[in-house]
């Protein structure tokens, strides 16, 4: 089969102005950003009317550090959606530049379900992550001279939890001290750098409705706290205003297209495993009223990224999903049984490859639990089972059987390998799912303390049987409560290879207990972040990095990309 970027460039892409008729977008909406790529005006939604399209969540069971074709999954489903006749958008977050010279590689789908240009998706598309990391620098830089000039808001030194930010793996900046030199380079400090989708005007850029709210957001952000342990914000720092500037066209979605000529929209990129995994909400609000079906994605698995999806997107934006999709693979579940160990830039084990559907049987409690976690915030689910070359018969017979006996319709996917005609049976399995009335609910009420939010994810979601709150955790939450936070969303940083905090556990265990370290607050994103395990927001280039797949040649054309 050819390599993803030889099909991306064999494709003969529509106008990109094309695209945008097909969605009834208004005259004067769009700004072309180069070849395949528009950014789309704010000012489109309230030209379109009011949401009409089914809204349908694509997750997954608990992934390999490979993942299991989420993305390319979701592209598939749009693809279909258009080839039975619908008007279908794929909302898709924005690939970060970590993973993609990383050990993921793109994140623009795959095989013959890929959103173009490739390339453009993958390296820098529009520039927004360049805008996002822009702001939360500026923000950081007027801190630091807020220091440097006498402190008039009287800042704790070392209680000041607003962190830089780099789109890039750089494992030497996690940890540093800044303002060395003489006194006119500034207060010595510890610092950390972030990775910028990890950072929370990346959230806020998710999760904002609107410029104006976007605007207040920002001024919510807290940078920190004063001597008496009072919050203090960028509005009272002045900055949220400039951060806003930086972020304005950042906030407008970007037009792109599959493979098969169907809108895509792209936008915003917060990781899954320490903020909300979600593409943005303004992007869905305008497909909703452009569209008869919107396929949109979380990331890692339904614990992790559908939780957040349901729980923090869904409140920000008030749309209700009418299905969500499971994926799931042979690998996936095999990996669950506990049998086999995989390692990030290493080859899979051989053993992995073999016949052996036992260990698909063993491994399912762990799509068991991903199908409760969707059906108990009233979603109904589908299981894609995604098929990979090589993949056996008595495999995929196993996990239909698994799904039957769950009672959720299911059915295999070839996304990779056929592109839209190879979801043609999820498309209509997913219709079904999406003829029956919405009963969506979150999970908690936000009036819920803190504590008995973080609780009932750890218990309903996870499966543990309770929580232990450290010290810290404990005064965290006592300084949220007492400074009016106590109503925000809960955002939990957890491991996305395991239910449990525990990356080396497999399946779904019962008999363990969720410990919290930390709380931290990201007010302008809306929600607490408890820390519950070793989480590195400033990866490392891991032991293979897909860089290494990216070259070139003397026309300046990239002839390789992971």
């Amino acid at each position: 089969m050819p390599t993803d970027l030889d099909i991306a460039r064999a494709a003969n892409p529509r106008p990109i102005e094309e695209v945008a008729n097909d969605l009834g977008l208004p005259a004067g909406t769009l700004q072309p950003w180069g070849p395949g790529v528009a950014k789309v005006s704010l000012a489109a939604m309230s030209r379109l009317g009011p949401p009409r399209a089914k809204y349908v969540l694509v997750t997954a069971t608990t992934p390999t550090p490979f993942g299991e074709g989420k993305t390319t999954v979701a592209i598939g489903l749009s693809q279909a959606f258009n080839r039975l006749g619908s008007r279908s958008v794929v909302t898709l977050r924005q690939p970060s530049l970590g993973p993609t010279f990383g050990i993921k590689g793109g994140a623009a789908g795959g095989g013959y379900s890929q959103v173009i240009p490739m390339e453009r998706m993958n390296l820098h598309l529009t520039g927004d992550f360049h805008a996002a990391t822009s702001a939360t620098n500026l923000l950081a830089a007027l801190i630091d001279a807020h220091l440097y000039h006498g402190n008039a808001l009287n800042l704790g030194i070392n209680d000041i939890p607003w962190h830089r930010v780099l789109d890039v793996n750089d494992r030497a900046l996690r940890r540093m001290v800044i303002g060395l030199g003489d006194a006119a380079d500034g207060v010595p400090r510890q610092e950390s750098v972030d990775i910028t989708a990890a950072g929370e005007v990346m959230a806020i850029l998710a999760l904002a409705g609107g410029l104006g709210d976007l605007r207040a957001r920002l001024a919510r952000v807290i940078i920190g706290y004063d001597r008496s342990r009072r919050p203090v914000t960028a509005g009272d720092l002045g900055a949220a205003g400039a951060m806003t500037v930086l972020m304005q066209e950042a906030l407008q979605p970007n037009l792109l297209q599959t493979l098969e000529g169907g809108p895509a929209l792209v936008h915003a990129g917060p990781f899954a495993n320490v903020a909300p995994g979600v593409s943005s909400v303004v992007a869905d609000a305008l497909a909703v009223r452009a569209a008869d079906y919107v396929v949109t994605e979380a990331g890692f698995g339904a614990e992790v990224g559908a939780e957040k999806f349901f729980n923090l997107k869904c409140r920000a934006s008030g749309l209700e999903p009418d299905a969500a999709v499971i994926v799931t693979t042979i690998r996936g579940l095999k990996a669950q049984s506990g049998r086999h160990r995989i390692v990030a830039g290493r080859d899979l084990p051989w053993a992995l490859l073999e016949d052996r559907p036992e260990e698909v049987e063993a491994g399912a409690s762990n799509l068991e639990r991903h199908v409760e976690i969707v059906r108990l915030h009233g979603v109904e689910p589908v299981v894609a089972i995604n098929v990979f070359p090589g993949d056996h018969p008595a495999e995929l017979r196993a996990v239909g059987e698994i799904c039957d006996s769950l009672g959720v319709r299911h059915a295999l996917t070839r996304a990779h390998t056929d592109g839209g005609a190879g979801c043609l049976d999820l498309a209509e399995a997913v219709g079904l799912a999406t003829s029956q009335p919405s009963k969506f609910k979150p999970l908690y009420p936000v009036d819920l303390g803190l504590r008995d939010k973080i609780d009932m994810i750890a218990t309903r979601v996870y499966g543990a049987d309770g929580v232990t709150f450290e010290k810290a955790a404990e005064t965290d939450i006592r300084r949220a409560e007492a400074n009016g936070f106590g109503d925000l969303g809960v955002c939990v940083a957890k491991t996305s290879l395991s239910i449990t905090h525990d990356p080396s556990v497999r399946g779904a265990p019962r008999g363990w207990t969720l410990p919290v370290r930390r709380v931290g607050v990201s007010a302008g994103a809306g929600f607490v972040v408890p820390l519950t395990g070793e989480i590195r927001t400033m990866p490392g280039l891991g032991s293979k990095p897909a860089a290494l797949g990216i070259d070139i040649d003397p026309d300046g054309r990239i002839v390789g990309l992971s």
